[in-house]
């Protein structure tokens, strides 16, 4: 992937992102390179270091037929070298200049970050360029590299029944969209991963004009604006495999697993909803299904805790979490382990009581104002990490959304209603767009 070279960053409009006038927090500035890789820089002078993270614009959602895990699989690969740069010696230049490094994958993007001292960033960034442009995707690697990956998900999922029961969910949940499909891969589709496979995902998709480059520190628009443009900017753009438009068929009814397993220590309930994401909700109705999560369990004030464990001692845990950071479908989930004793519909009764009492009134006031306290008081404390800066700026543009959106979260939070809350819950928290699994030793 790569090359070009023109001092002329035909910076597409840098542009200073601002949220309302009551938004408080850093200030991000925004370009593009003349090869289509955009570019947020987000000044933080408070101590010598930076957080430089690319987000590429794939996942596990572009994983192709028959060879899921393959985002997943690519993560890994980015590690193996070039021959520059060959071996471990990436991660390994980086730990002798006094940094760190790192990786991840979901559904819907796959970033690397590093977080190092500010004058080695020019430095970073040709490790980077490098790796984008002049991966070895020699047999041996792929190979090597494949090995790991099953080894690792023998290790995270196979050996976990807890991770296996959501990855059973998760499948059942999705009737046909990708997000159905484990970010790890099926292990006998990780199995069919070669190099032909791997060069022409990389060939199409690791490239600047598929990424988004980040830098969070103690810099300039203009050292970043340099920087990039002469580690980056010599790289070519390519053409990029067309991200499909995924959707679903309607569920006609509720989904219901039962799993039990010999290795099951202790039973549990989860439900997980498919809801609206922050990318495709109407506008409030993202915030509203964060600050219900928040209230129904977000910690051991909310009202799953606080009924649940406390007053009825039914479980011994339970929550509610909203992830919304998805180009398509979020998912609400909830879940709960019973007391011993305790039957697991007793408690799924339990919590439908709860849901039900939310779909039909709003909140108290008390509790919707601490909801939205916690929500915003975590994003404000999130702002004195680099690293939560730069992640908050690069999840969100890379699933669509922008600057201003990251921005302007906290007031829009502040703005959800108790009504807006009980209308989330009431048109979203329906079981008809739910699975419902237990997961209980036994044979």
């Amino acid at each position: 992937m790569i090359g070009f070279s023109r001092a002329a960053i035909a910076v597409a409009a840098l542009a200073f992102v601002a949220g309302p006038a009551s938004a408080s927090g850093p200030q991000a500035f925004q370009f593009a390179l003349q090869n289509g890789m955009q570019v947020v820089v987000i000044p933080d002078h408070r101590a010598p270091v930076v957080t430089q993270m690319i987000w590429f614009r794939v996942g596990g959602v572009d994983d192709p037929p028959g060879l899921s895990g393959l985002a997943h699989f690519f993560e890994h690969m980015m590690f193996r070298g070039t021959r520059q740069t060959p071996g471990d010696q990436f991660s390994r230049t980086i730990a002798r200049n006094g940094g760190q490094d790192n990786a991840f994958t979901t559904h819907d993007y796959t970033a690397f970050y590093e977080q190092i001292a500010k004058d080695r960033l020019p430095a970073v960034m040709a490790l980077e360029a490098d790796r984008m442009a002049n991966l070895d995707l020699s047999d041996s690697n792929v190979a090597t590299e494949r090995n790991v990956v099953l080894e690792e998900r023998r290790m995270r999922i196979d050996n976990d029944p807890q991770a296996l029961f959501v990855e059973q969910i998760d499948a059942a949940l999705h009737l046909s969209h990708p997000y159905g499909r484990p970010v790890i891969g099926w292990p006998e589709e990780i199995r069919h991963i070669g190099r032909n496979e791997a060069l022409d995902f990389y060939k199409h998709h690791y490239a600047p004009n598929n990424a988004i480059l980040v830098v969070a520190g103690d810099v300039t628009v203009d050292d970043v604006r340099n920087a990039a443009q002469t580690a980056f900017g010599k790289v070519p753009a390519r053409d990029l495999v067309p991200r499909a438009a995924n959707a679903e068929p309607p569920r006609l009814g509720e989904t219901h697993i039962a799993v039990a397993r010999k290795d099951v220590q202790v039973p549990v309930f989860m439900r997980v909803y498919r809801v609206p994401s922050y990318a495709e909700a109407a506008p409030g109705q993202a915030e509203a299904l964060e600050t219900l999560a928040q209230a129904m369990g977000g910690d051991y004030t909310a009202t799953l805790y606080r009924k649940l464990v406390v007053e009825r001692r039914l479980a011994t845990s339970a929550g509610a979490s909203y992830d919304g950071y998805a180009r398509d479908a979020g998912e609400f989930t909830i879940y709960a382990y019973p007391r011993p004793g305790v039957s697991l519909a007793v408690l799924e009764q339990a919590i439908d009581r709860i849901i039900a009492d939310y779909s039909r009134a709003a909140p108290n006031a008390k509790e919707l104002a601490r909801a939205k306290m916690q929500l915003v008081a975590s994003a404000t404390y999130r702002r004195d990490s680099q690293y939560a800066m730069a992640s908050a700026y690069g999840q969100a543009l890379v699933i669509g959304l922008t600057a201003f959106d990251v921005r302007a979260w906290p007031d829009r939070i502040q703005a959800v209603t108790g009504d807006a809350v009980a209308k989330a819950a009431k048109i979203s928290l329906i079981k008809r767009e739910a699975v419902s699994a237990t997961l209980t030793p036994g044979p």
